[in-house]
């Protein structure tokens, strides 16, 4: 069992999402140490792409500020090696081919290992092309995270069956962002999973609320929050810790309550 399945035992998990580099690296690895402190179980560090075609408004601000900044994925990855010697954390990329592509794939989840990088999800593969990077993943030993959503219809239990660590389902169609309401499928969605698979299912797009986090943690294994925490560190940039630290917390405590 690797450290991704272990997020889910007995649990509820509160996964968060930032966006590397944003407003500065050494705030990212600053956020990512006070958000292990607050309860989250495993983190998502996006790596800024100039063409984020699934998120919305606030990530892709967020990806412009890290670009503008300087941030590269070598940059990144020389900061999650300093990162790993203070925090074990199960940590994810989310970061779209292209990035991949051009690093070199091989090259790429080499480094991953080498830093300690768990995990990888790729919102702009399609699962049948999976085969792209699925080798590489396996000689790394990184589990590559599939994604479903209500639009998958009869795709999902095919997706369920070879999917590894934890399927991230899809709330609702579009972009990411906060919403105030999420999707009608999800209930059915991950009934059509568990028919499938025993694998663990977490819930991501449009989640911001405390209640949210609780409603979505009662029919789910875990949560995923992005554009929330994101939209605080584009307002408080490098003094966005404690207000991150203290979300998190919140909404990791909205997670146990959906137990």
């Amino acid at each position: 069992m690797n450290r991704v399945e272990r997020v889910f035992i007995s649990r509820k998990a509160f996964i968060p999402f930032i966006t590397a580099g944003d407003p500065d690296l050494e705030t990212t690895k600053e956020l990512v140490l006070h958000m292990a402190q607050a309860g989250a179980d495993l983190i998502e560090l996006g790596i800024p792409f100039s063409d984020p075609v699934a998120e919305g408004p606030v990530i892709q601000e967020a990806d412009l500020r890290a670009l503008s900044a300087g941030v590269t994925t070598d940059k990144i990855f020389e900061m999650l090696a300093q990162l790993r010697t203070e925090c074990d954390t199960p940590l994810a990329f989310m970061t779209y081919i292209n990035p991949v592509y051009t690093y070199g794939t091989e090259r790429f989840m080499k480094r991953c290992q080498e830093v300690g990088i768990d995990a990888l999800i790729v919102p702009d593969m399609p699962f049948e092309e999976k085969e792209e990077l699925q080798p590489f993943c396996e000689q790394y030993q990184i589990t590559l995270i599939s994604l479903i959503a209500p639009s998958s219809k009869e795709r999902i239990r095919m997706i369920a069956r070879e999917a590894q660590g934890f399927l991230y389902c899809v709330s609702s169609l579009g972009v990411t962002g906060i919403r105030n309401s999420l999707g009608n499928g999800i209930k059915e969605m991950i009934a059509e999973v568990k028919k499938a698979t025993n694998i663990p299912c977490a819930i991501g797009f449009g989640i911001a609320t405390p209640q949210q986090a609780s409603e979505m943690a009662s029919i789910a294994d875990g949560v995923i929050v992005g554009s929330a925490i994101v939209d605080l560190i584009g307002r408080y940039g490098k003094e966005s810790v404690p207000y991150v630290e203290q979300y998190v917390r919140m909404m990791k405590q909205a997670c146990e309550a959906g137990l």
